[in-house]
This record gives structure tokens, sequence and C-alpha cells, in this order.
């Protein structure tokens, strides 16, 4: 890994090159950083012990992930790239001695948590939404574009069920319905337009 220090993020980190389904780390594995995507989409899952891994982050460019990390001894959940990525490694003495000696430096990482706590509680609604159309339709509200129609997915079909909630052929089914009620359309791949919410 190659060592850079950018000036936005005020500490040096590691470039970490990764293939698509490469292990960053995993669930129980000492910490030894805190990462944000330079480029592709890192994916954190939670391996419970009766059900199936649970999607808690589908991180792009420029977002943090891992941050808990600064805090913990082990990390609680498993990073893999979703599609070939490279993140920064921020080592975690380099960033709790940059706020100590940054103000600016610390409210800017202290901005980026409280946007991911939005949208993590945006995450807790949306899984307790019980009707699987409604919850896919919620979820491509929350990500459309600022028309407030178009949503461009970040991953596969099969992804997103993951990150949702739902069995990949429930998510299939609940598209259909809802392209069969007029409530929705497939543009094309992973491209719909949102004609109705309600």
């Amino acid at each position: 890994m190659e060592e850079r220090r950018p000036k936005e993020l005020g500490v040096s980190f590691r470039l970490r090159r990764l293939a698509a389904g490469e292990v960053l780390f995993r669930q129980g594995d000492p910490v030894f950083a805190v990462f944000q995507v330079a480029s592709g989409r890192v994916r954190l899952v939670r391996h419970l012990i009766e059900s199936r891994p649970v999607v808690l982050q589908n991180a792009g460019p420029g977002e943090l992930f891992a941050e808990a990390a600064l805090f913990a001894d082990r990390y609680h959940c498993e990073a893999v790239a979703a599609v070939a990525s490279e993140v920064r490694a921020l080592r975690r003495r380099s960033l709790l001695d940059a706020f100590r000696t940054d103000p600016e430096a610390a409210i800017r990482f202290m901005a980026e948590l409280a946007r991911q706590t939005w949208a993590l509680r945006d995450h807790v609604a949306l899984l307790n939404i019980r009707s699987a159309e409604e919850r896919v339709l919620h979820y491509l509200a929350l990500h459309a574009e600022p028309d407030g129609r178009i949503v461009r997915l970040r991953g596969t079909l099969v992804e997103l069920a993951a990150e949702i909630g739902l069995t990949h052929e429930t998510l299939y089914r609940s598209v259909r319905k809802l392209e069969r009620a007029g409530r929705l359309e497939r543009v094309h791949g992973g491209t719909f337009r949102i004609l109705a919410t309600t």
C-alpha cells in the first residue's frame, strides 16, 4: 500500500486496491484502520447467528466506513469490495492525533458521522416497513436523483435485496407488482423511474 497525505482529510493514508469480491477485513478481526472509499463500492456485512447476512452499509466514493473502529478493538462486521475498488486506510492513531491538533478536521469528521447517522435512521425506518412493495418504493424514493423520479442503483438487484432485507425472489416479485400497478418503470438495467409513490 502506498502512503499519501490528502489535504482534504488532514491525515496520511495508505491506498489499498481491492478486486471485486475481495475481503478487506472480517468480522472479529483486530482493528487496524478506518476507511474511505476512493473509487468503487464496498459493502459492510454483519453475520448473525440464525439468519442470512445483513448489509449494514453500501459505501461509495468519498464515504467513510468502519468509523466505529476508532473506539473498538475488533471489527463488528465484514468489508467486501462489491466491485473493483480503491480504499484509503486511515490509521486510528493518525486520525485521533489530527483531531487533537486540528479542530476543523474533527468537525469535518463529525459532520460525516452525522450524515451517516441520518442515513442509518432512514435505513432502520425502511426495514420496519412490512409490505415488500412499499419497502422497495421507499428505498427508491430515498435514493432518487434531484428530480425525485429517476433512480440509478449502485449495485445489482441481488445486492439491493440484501440491503433492504428481502430475498431476491421477493424483490423481483415486488418490482413486477409495482410495474403492473403503474407505480414504477424499469428504464434499463439498474435504472428505474418512480411513477407514483401512493
